[in-house]
């Protein structure tokens, strides 16, 4: 039917009207993408080779921008593709009635990856590729340092990288939200807090945006980075002496795209979505600047050596990521971090290092009174605000409106009221949690 159709619309390039010969225009094919041009230019250009009749436009947006766009724009629709990774985007856009069903599938495509399911199970949206997060670091920084890379999330709490561990905040990036919650999700909800408290502690930096920590990785600025598999796999491939690693507590979820809803062209959008379904569509994705999981199991044939496969066992992924529990309690999750972690950096260090140095000097001495002291400064460093059902309470979670950008960013009404009772806690919790640590470490 596509080579039918393509055959029909080369015949007719050029038509006559009132005696003169007109070309006409080639078939355009709007995709509203975050993706970078590094992923979006290799697709664009092989698609247009395949289909020569079809005019590729990117619309290129954050995640969150494009949702607004195309909510802004579901009136006069002029897009047919939304491509994205975050699954909480695409649920958004189907709940609004945005999309609409491709109909288009693929039998070398499982219906899950590691207990995820691969598409909307309604026909809304298609996973096309598949991605991990992880511990990404650089080898030579830690030969120097006399350092082993971390292998779990709960490693990068261990004393011995401390100012050597990098990451961005969850709400300055979707894919780092995600990391977040995988570990809130796996751990629990305390444990999951309280790992991510002490893993902090050790942190050099908070970058502002997401690829700033492959970059600071890469360039020896700090040692280790959490991200998603991508960046740590593009920046080996690219040559820098990085490599990554998937801990347990992991997830696998697929990146997506779907057919907006009144799409101009609807047919050249299946078409795309084939082709991205397709083994040609999933090789690209193992080009060096791009290196995503491709979900068709044919594509694999040809990957590069030693190259991640969430289908065959290589990648121990234990959590089963509920899309729905981190949707109801993204804006929540984003601020417990920020007043936490992001806009208390300094604090938190501060309190953890003290733990880390009592700890130290208590070693295997026997001393009931220092350890009563230390344990009671890892609490009240651990500790959260809210519990779990607070923070998956609808009315609760519709509280939080304002994203925050920065320390300094205007937030107002009840929101603001609550963040300001987080933030006296954990200042006070800090403040004592390094005094108890100090007072142990005295005793010894």
């Amino acid at each position: 039917m596509n080579l039918l159709r393509n055959a029909l619309l080369a015949s007719v390039a050029f038509a006559a009207t009132a005696g003169t010969t007109t070309a006409i225009a080639a078939e355009k094919l709007v995709v509203v993408t975050s993706f970078p041009k590094t992923l979006t230019t290799p697709f664009e250009q092989k698609f247009e080779e395949m289909y020569p009749d079809i005019d590729v436009e990117i619309v290129n947006k954050s995640t969150s921008s494009s949702v607004k766009y195309i909510q802004e724009t579901a009136s006069s629709n002029t897009s047919d593709i939304f491509w994205a990774s975050a699954p909480d985007a695409f649920e958004v856009l189907k709940s609004d009635g945005l999309l609409m069903k491709s109909g288009v599938t693929n039998d070398n495509i499982p219906p899950d990856v590691a207990g995820y399911p691969m598409n909307d199970p309604e026909g809304f949206y298609n996973g096309f590729a598949a991605a991990g997060y992880g511990i990404m670091y650089n080898e030579r920084y830690l030969n120097a340092k006399g350092l082993e890379p971390a292998q779990q999330w709960i490693e990068l709490a261990e004393p011995e990288y401390f100012g050597h561990v990098g990451m961005s905040a969850p709400s300055r990036s979707g894919t780092t939200h995600l990391t977040v919650e995988a570990v809130l999700q796996g751990e629990g909800w305390e444990e999951g807090w309280a790992q991510w408290k002490f893993i902090a502690g050790n942190f050099a930096t908070v970058t502002e945006r997401s690829f700033g920590v492959p970059d600071g990785v890469n360039s020896g600025q700090f040692g280790l980075g959490i991200v998603i598999d991508f960046f740590g796999l593009a920046s080996k491939a690219s040559g820098f002496p990085v490599d990554f690693v998937y801990p347990k507590t992991t997830a696998i979820v697929p990146a997506n795209v779907g057919i907006i809803n009144n799409a101009p062209n609807e047919q050249a959008a299946k078409d795309f979505i084939e082709f991205l379904l397709s083994v040609p569509g999933q090789e690209l994705l193992y080009h060096p600047e791009i290196r995503r999981l491709p979900v068709n199991i044919e594509a694999y044939a040809n990957a590069p050596e030693n190259f991640p496969n969430p289908f065959n066992g290589t990648i121990e992924a234990s959590v089963n990521f509920d899309v729905e529990k981190s949707g109801n309690r993204y804006n929540v999750v984003n601020s417990l971090f920020d007043v936490m972690i992001t806009y208390r950096l300094d604090d938190l260090r501060e309190a953890v290092r003290a733990v880390q140095m009592a700890e130290e000097k208590l070693g295997d001495a026997d001393n009931a009174q220092a350890k009563a002291l230390i344990d009671e400064a890892r609490a009240l460093i651990a500790e959260v605000p809210i519990d779990e059902a607070t923070a998956q309470d609808p009315d609760f979670a519709a509280i939080f409106k304002t994203k925050r950008k920065k320390a300094e960013d205007v937030v107002e009404g009840r929101q603001a009221e609550v963040e300001q009772e987080w933030d006296a806690q954990v200042v006070a919790n800090y403040a004592k949690a390094k005094e108890l640590a100090d007072q142990a470490a005295s005793m010894l």
